[in-house]
């Protein structure tokens, strides 16, 4: 039973860093593009995160 929490456990914060991972990468790109209105709510994103 614990060795299952610890798999769960993994596989949520693999989870959370993918998604932390992509947010970054679409962050970038809406830099890279000048849409400020995107930025601002991926910005709102990353700090709920």
């Amino acid at each position: 039973m614990n060795r299952n929490r610890q798999n769960v456990k993994q596989v949520a914060e693999t989870h959370r860093a993918n998604i932390h991972k992509q947010l970054m990468h679409r962050l970038e790109v809406a830099r890279a593009n000048g849409n400020q209105d995107l930025v601002r709510i991926l910005e709102d994103e990353m700090r709920q995160l």
